[in-house]
């Protein structure tokens, strides 16, 4: 059944490289514009029409998909049922009735509806999050059902890893849920509101370690937003240390309080401490925690803490 994909991440990407590899391959993929990014901010085209392109597939680089020559030429090659994720537009009339579509969401509705459910299962400590595919209707990830998938989240697993997982997922999901519809075989479930959240876009102030809670708060704020954001924890001046791995310890320093210990920066939470693995100094690439004291030679370099 030939049709439409829209999307635009990496983790869209994942999935139309599953879908074009099935009976289900898109005719047509639709994505946002080209964009600056980077620290040369230069135009970039998205992940999903890098993919696209690779595939052989007709690319709709697409400012507004509701109106003009670019609804058109959704409609015009239509299909049954269209596939959504992760695209960044919101889909308004007449294109959200004139052409059904299923929309690929990774959590487990109605919990972290919204723009950010990766990222805020694992910053929240959930044990388990999974992928839905749904009926995209005007609501926010409010639409009925088609299927679902569990899977665990690790304890030390971070976006990166959950992250192509879900995609994984989602992908065969989506391939298996526009079958069913191409047939009519589809039996939808209504999500209510029961355990209903909401993720939210993930702002500056989230990427700030804060001490005042457990260590285990701090530890999932860091694998929430690794490797794509970054967690950073704020030193003496004006400096801040990437963290970007740790370790939950039971007993540290003072909460705030940043030390050497057993050859490692420790941090100090409100309970317990983590040790910080993997961190990026300012200016620098990444790195060991160790390798970092090695570096900086006595002491914690810029931090408020004595070893």
């Amino acid at each position: 059944m030939a049709g439409v994909f829209l999307g635009t991440s990496e983790f869209a990407g994942t999935v139309l490289d599953i879908l074009a590899a099935s009976d289900q391959r898109p005719e047509l993929v639709v994505t946002l514009p080209d964009r600056r990014r980077g620290r040369g901010r230069r135009e970039q085209a998205s992940p999903v029409a890098d993919k696209a392109a690779a595939l052989g597939i007709e690319v709709l680089k697409s400012g507004n998909v509701n109106e003009g020559e670019d609804l058109g030429r959704i409609l015009e090659v239509g299909g049954g049922w269209a596939s959504i994720c992760a695209f960044g537009q919101l889909i308004k009339e007449p294109l959200l009735t004139e052409l059904p579509m299923l929309n690929v969401h990774p959590s487990l509705l109605p919990r972290w509806r919204g723009a950010a459910p990766v990222e805020r299962a694992i910053m929240e400590g959930d044990e388990v999050t999974g992928v839905c595919v749904m009926r995209l209707v005007a609501g926010l990830d409010s639409g009925p059902v088609a299927m679902r998938e569990v899977t665990a989240i690790g304890q030390d697993e971070d976006f990166g890893s959950l992250s192509a997982r879900l995609a994984e997922i989602g992908g065969r999901l989506l391939v298996a849920a526009l079958d069913g519809a191409g047939r009519g075989e589809i039996e939808w479930q209504e999500q209510g509101e029961d355990g209903l959240t909401y993720a939210e876009k993930i702002t500056a102030g989230d990427r700030e370690v804060k001490t005042s809670g457990t260590a285990r708060e701090v530890h999932n704020q860091v694998r929430g937003l690794t490797p794509h954001i970054g967690a950073w924890f704020a030193l003496e001046g004006d400096d801040r240390l990437g963290i970007r791995r740790t370790a939950v310890l039971d007993e540290g320093p003072a909460a705030g309080e940043l030390v050497s210990a057993g050859g490692w920066p420790v941090l100090g939470c409100a309970e317990g401490a983590v040790r910080l693995e993997r961190v990026q100094p300012p200016g620098k690439k990444e790195m060991d925690g160790d390798a970092w004291l090695r570096g900086s030679g006595q002491g914690v370099p810029g931090s408020p803490g004595k070893p």
